[in-house]
């Protein structure tokens, strides 16, 4: 017997609880719309932050095409924090707990309505993969939607970004560029409404869904103020419909095969750290078995292809002007860097999707011929070693060498290493050590305000950072974060003290401290356990709740049920 379309919220509409229709009859239902499919449109409302200000807009846009595909859509609001605009500061820390927050407040809105699907729409780094943890937990029919990028800005004749904005503070704090220049760009750089432009946390998380499936074609390249925009999302009720016809679940796209399409696209596409921590935590909540030491694997054999900033200079828009997302699919499918063959959100495969896409261009240079790659391997790799017995996730695209050797500055605060870098008293072979700032201790708040520091051009490659928390997918650099365990739960890198040796091997996948484990023992033996006391009751929920980086800083709960 075919499953009704309605089949969840026919409990409320149809069910045994029939007083509970009054709520319907007062918004305005005919008798038809009880036997109508019902569906949740997550909508992270923030109008105080370019990436999410014109999300109600687009809220209204889907409930108009679920209502156009005989669906009623109806949008619901989860928390939305912005990770440009709190940097460095105490709200930094809600970045990473916002993600689950959405996460379970979809969970609740969504199971507790009795809706029969879900959209989730993708504005801010934090938003998408929320959205898609709930969509894996519940296994409701649904989709991710991208909200679009943010046109890039304009200074003297050339395309600027928000990594310009970072770049130019932080040139300008070591007096490499006048400060009013610095004002300039930074008054320039984000014209108006979308995600950050550039291949950071935002543009990584959606290209990855549209390469895992979870998001339709062209939705994460289409930019925010482009007509086709609205559009999409006019269209959105029709997959969704065609989602319940056939009884299509996040878990029939979450494969093994559709996690591996998704690492290997963020290692040729240069994407965010932060891609990696989301991807595990979509793991964990679809309960597919894939670790860090699987997209160590992918890692070492994919090829950065793809020239976006922070590595290059190029954009999303770029990407839109070739022909979208699914143009650099194609090619890396194309490649046999991708497989073809799992199941998508329009209810065909990746490679039924991508049949018909063109070639990409011959005049162009966002993207590499594949016998002339950016790299030969992803900027990005991970580590295992003495320093992080359970991983830790490297990004180094301004250092030619997959080798580094140097000695060890530690640091709990990254104002301090802004400090260190304006008194010159950073050098070129210095190991930064940020630690005590991991999910436990901090909520793992990025620190793109010290790794910016560290880009000027007299340490830009020279210096590395290691740290237990999360770095902005606009950071550039030599950098190593996400450390397992953190310092705060007893990870030896809180152990590491100024003047270690500390190398790693991106390829040999190697971490290690110079420090006997007799000289680490008797450091642990003395050291003062930090004392982790929140001020904000949801950082202290999340710190109670929360598990490492190396399974994604999901839930606890997620691994014991």
């Amino acid at each position: 017997m075919t499953q009704p379309l309605n089949w969840n919220s026919k409990q409320l509409t149809r069910g045994w609880q029939k007083g509970v229709t009054s709520f319907y009859w007062g918004l305005g239902f005919a008798e038809a719309d009880l036997d109508k499919p019902q569906v949740g449109i997550g909508v992270p409302l923030l109008e105080g932050n370019l990436c999410n200000v014109h999300a109600h807009e687009l809220a209204q846009a889907i409930a108009e095409g679920c209502r156009n595909a005989g669906l009623l859509g109806f949008p619901y609001g989860v928390p939305g924090v912005s990770d440009n605009i709190t940097q460095g500061m105490e709200g930094g820390n809600a970045s990473l707990p916002s993600r689950n927050l959405i996460a379970n407040a979809s969970e609740c809105v969504v199971s507790a309505h009795c809706y029969d699907a879900m959209i989730g729409t993708h504005h801010c780094d934090k938003n998408g993969p929320g959205f898609a943890m709930a969509l894996a937990r519940m296994n409701y029919p649904g989709l991710l939607l991208s909200g679009g990028s943010i046109m890039p800005g304009c200074y003297k004749g050339r395309d600027v970004t928000i990594l310009d904005s970072y770049d130019a503070q932080a040139a300008a704090d070591v007096g490499e560029i006048p400060e009013s220049e610095a004002d300039e760009i930074i008054r320039a750089a984000c014209p108006g409404p979308g995600g950050c432009g550039i291949a950071a946390s935002f543009n990584t998380w959606g290209i990855a869904m549209e390469a895992i499936g979870l998001m339709p074609p062209y939705s994460s390249s289409i930019p925010a103020i482009d007509p086709a925009k609205k559009q999409e999302c006019l269209e959105v009720g029709s997959l969704v419909r065609n989602l319940l016809e056939k009884n299509i679940r996040p878990r029939d796209i979450l494969t093994r095969t559709a996690f591996e399409n998704a690492a290997a696209t963020i290692a040729a596409i240069g994407g965010s750290t932060n891609g990696m921590i989301h991807l595990i935590a979509l793991a964990r909540e679809a309960d597919v078995a894939f670790t860090l030491k699987d997209i160590q694997a992918i890692l070492r054999k994919t090829p950065v292809l793809c020239s976006f900033a922070p590595r290059g200079k190029r954009t999303m828009v770029d990407l839109h002007r070739l022909g979208g997302t699914p143009i650099l699919l194609k090619y890396l499918l194309d490649a046999g860097i991708l497989d073809g063959s799992p199941m998508t959100v329009t209810g065909k495969t990746l490679a039924e999707n991508l049949a018909n896409e063109a070639a990409i261009p011959e005049e162009q240079d966002l993207i590499a011929p594949l016998d002339v790659p950016f790299k030969p391997y992803a900027d990005m790799q991970i580590c295992f070693g003495n320093l992080a017995p359970d991983g830790m996730v490297f990004k180094v695209s301004s250092m030619q060498s997959p080798t580094f050797r140097g000695t060890a500055m530690c640091f709990e605060d990254p104002r301090d290493i802004i400090t260190a870098v304006k008194e010159k008293r950073m050098k070129p072979g210095t190991v930064v050590v940020l630690r005590n700032l991991g999910p436990v201790a901090s909520g793992m708040p990025e620190v793109l305000v010290a790794t910016s520091a560290l880009s000027v051009p007299e340490l830009d490659g020279k210096v590395a950072l290691v740290s237990d928390t999360r770095v902005s997918g606009v950071s550039h650099g030599a950098i190593g974060v996400h450390c397992s365990p953190e310092a705060a739960v007893g990870g030896p890198i809180g152990l590491v003290q100024d003047g270690d040796t500390i190398e790693f091997d991106l390829l040999e996948g190697r971490i290690h401290m110079d420090v006997s484990e007799a000289e680490l023992t008797e450091r642990r033996a003395s050291l003062k356990p930090v004392q982790t006391s929140h001020i904000r009751g949801y950082l202290a929920d999340f710190a109670h709740t929360v598990t490492q980086a190396n399974d994604g800083c999901v839930s606890r709960w997620v691994l014991e049920k």
